[in-house]
């Protein structure tokens, strides 16, 4: 990958079971939680009686990193160490096809060595895991630690002593519940308890309760974590998904051990194989930007199982407020659910389409969330005094969103079976649309940086695709008469969109009452990949055309009023383009963002266009939403079929 990380994915599970390297060497800085916070590990060669240090900081001498490589599922570290190459591989098998693996909390890392001048030479490995891994913070109680009882693989985990599941919810907080769990495969093989010295950035020295894994020669490392239960949902306590029939964290170590040389080979096939569909769909850049991004957007989610066994997969709106199943979060990131496996999209909505359901949802419209993470107990955001008012709701983004995403899944998967069971409270929200989704009224939606904003083109048009959406859905239910009905009521709608947002240079409003503003219209992206033709070709083009005149070094503004914008919907954006040079020239400068910004952190969504700075945001889920280039040819043809029936 010639595309440099901003920050390099090494564990990547879940929201709290996520360890990056915020540096370009492996050794240069403390490894950490997404939210920055450290997760210190240190991993050690000893090569012919002398220490060398490959991850993390210490007072040993550093080997020498001499390559770098990601890849959409594992991160590949080479170095030098005496007279011996090593090479650090991290992996995290999330086969989107396979909800089980993706589910299961156990990642690893493989260390092999070869000889520099063809001499034999004594190799041993150490890894070293912090308590940080399974605190908030270092210190903030006792840890225990204890041996797991796995046959023939050395295994000890180490937790909390105060074990209080799921007591918390919250943004920028890491897990202090359940069990971390370190494990060993290789000559020697032994895994240990004691007390390890690291040194931080800014080299102060810190003694922490550790798990050291050692093995001499060549060392297959695995680390897991139990959470004993994963979410609160609606008042219950449930498990993930992996362990939803019994299955225990020592079955699931014992069957990752088993299973690690077949899921390399399936992981570096399902890894070539996007790579090469990415560079086919939208050249070698876009290619880079969904390998970075894929581990990220499944590792900012959670795959539980709800009381009817049905899969959950739960959003953690992260570095925003922690929001859980936020609808626009899971509305920018389907694309890459869509392509890969629609059920994790359903797994998306189920949270929404029950609190919607619920007595404590009083309006007529769509939810924003269903609670803040890992606690999923009706919507969060906005909350006041057991109530939602109405100034803090986004009602014509949320139920456009879910609209489009009920239509999106029926239409990848070719059947209504999911849909049908909630066509009511759609259509309620369709009717929503009608209503105020032609001109809104002064209200938030998922872009609310700059506050407030009455006559949202942009929004206005999320309303007329929700409406389309709708009627695909009733096409494939085969209820034609009301899929004419809204389909007719989009293209009325659009007509007098095209009239009362122009510009008159063949561009189109921020506002419908701001003549000469602009605004990335991303939501248009489905009348082309659901085939509608609601929007003539040409307005669709002239507008694309103007926005090569507002794109800044790291890509164009979300709209006339900051200089800030953000990827996810500059590629939504450039997928409208006819042209694959501009496609590619579209979405050159979110490339260049991640490969130079000083924000050295996960892949952020929204930053600054001039000095490619990340705002507040980062490790987003919504970089699914980058897929949409990828998905744009399968999810059109579908889409044919449907309106040919």
């Amino acid at each position: 990958m010639k595309l440099r990380a901003p920050s390099v994915p090494l564990i990547t599970v879940d929201p709290y079971f996520s360890v990056w390297s915020p540096a370009d060497r492996l050794t240069d800085k403390t490894v950490c939680h997404w939210t920055g916070k450290p997760n210190s590990m240190l991993g050690l060669v000893n090569v012919d009686g002398k220490i060398f240090r490959f991850m993390g900081v210490s007072d040993d001498a550093p080997a020498e990193q001499i390559s770098l490589d990601v890849d959409a599922l594992s991160t590949t570290y080479v170095f030098e160490a005496g007279m011996v190459r090593i090479k650090a591989f991290f992996l995290t098998p999330l086969l989107p096809d396979d909800p089980d693996l993706v589910s299961r909390p156990v990642s690893y890392l493989k260390l092999t060595y070869e000889s520099v001048d063809s001499a034999k030479h004594s190799v041993g490995f150490t890894v070293s895991v912090s308590e940080e891994i399974c605190l908030d913070k270092a210190g903030q109680s006792p840890v225990v630690a204890s041996e797991a009882d796995i046959s023939g693989i050395p295994c000890m985990r180490m937790g909390n002593s105060e074990q209080n599941v799921l007591n918390r919810s919250g943004d920028d907080v890491r897990i202090d519940w359940g069990y971390f769990y370190l494990a060993a495969k290789g000559k020697g093989a032994s895994v240990t308890a004691g007390k390890t010295k690291y040194a931080s950035d800014d080299g102060k020295k810190t003694e922490l309760t550790s798990l050291t894994a050692s093995a001499e020669g060549e060392a297959l490392i695995m680390f897991a974590y139990d959470d004993i239960n994963s979410i609160i949902y609606f008042g219950k306590k449930l498990s993930s998904w992996w362990n939803r029939d019994g299955m225990t964290i020592e079955m699931a170590i014992e069957k990752a051990a088993a299973s690690y040389d077949r899921l390399v080979k399936r992981c570096r096939e399902f890894s070539d194989k996007l790579y090469i569909d990415a560079c086919r769909a939208g050249g070698e850049q876009y290619a880079e930007l969904l390998s970075l991004a894929y581990r990220q957007v499944f590792a900012a989610h959670k795959t539980a199982c709800d009381e009817d066994g049905q899969l959950l997969f739960v959003s953690k709106e992260c570095f925003s407020n922690g929001c859980a199943a936020t609808v626009d979060v899971s509305y920018p990131s389907i694309p890459m659910f869509l392509h890969y496996n629609p059920e994790f999209v359903k797994g998306m909505m189920r949270p929404i389409f029950r609190f919607a359901a619920s007595e404590n949802w009083p309006y007529d419209f769509a939810p924003h969330d269903a609670g803040r993470y890992p606690i999923l107990n009706g919507q969060y955001y906005g909350e006041k005094d057991g109530k939602h008012p109405m100034e803090m709701q986004m009602p014509v983004e949320e139920c456009g969103n879910m609209l489009i995403m009920a239509a999106s899944v029926a239409v990848a998967q070719g059947n209504t079976s999911f849909i049908r069971e909630h066509i009511d409270v759609l259509e309620q929200w369709a009717k929503y649309l009608i209503e105020y989704g032609q001109d809104p009224e002064n209200q938030l939606c998922t872009d609310d940086f700059a506050g407030h904003l009455a006559h949202n083109c942009n929004l206005s048009l999320k309303a007329i695709m929700g409406l389309a959406g709708l009627s695909i859905i009733f096409r494939m239910l085969g209820a034609k008469r009301k899929a004419e009905s809204y389909l007719k009521k989009a293209r009325e709608m659009a007509r007098v969109w095209l009239d009362t947002a122009k510009n008159g240079d063949g561009s189109y409003r921020l506002a419908f009452d701001r003549e000469g503003t602009f605004s990335l219209k991303y939501n248009a992206v489905w009348d082309k990949l659901f085939g509608t033709g609601i929007f003539p070709a040409e307005a669709i083009q002239s507008e694309l055309a103007s926005y090569f005149r507002h794109v800044n070094p790291y890509g164009m503004p979300l709209d006339n009023r900051a200089l800030y914008t953000k990827s996810d919907w500059i590629v939504w954006t450039a997928t409208m383009f006819e042209s694959d040079d501009d496609f590619r020239r579209f979405i050159e400068p979110v490339w260049r963002t991640y490969d130079r910004s000083p924000s050295r952190v996960p892949m952020n969504d929204w930053y600054d266009s001039v000095t490619s700075l990340m705002e507040h945001f980062q490790h987003r889920s919504v970089q699914g939403g980058l897929f949409i280039k990828l998905m744009e040819k399968d999810f059109r043809e579908k889409s044919r079929k449907v309106l040919l029936k």
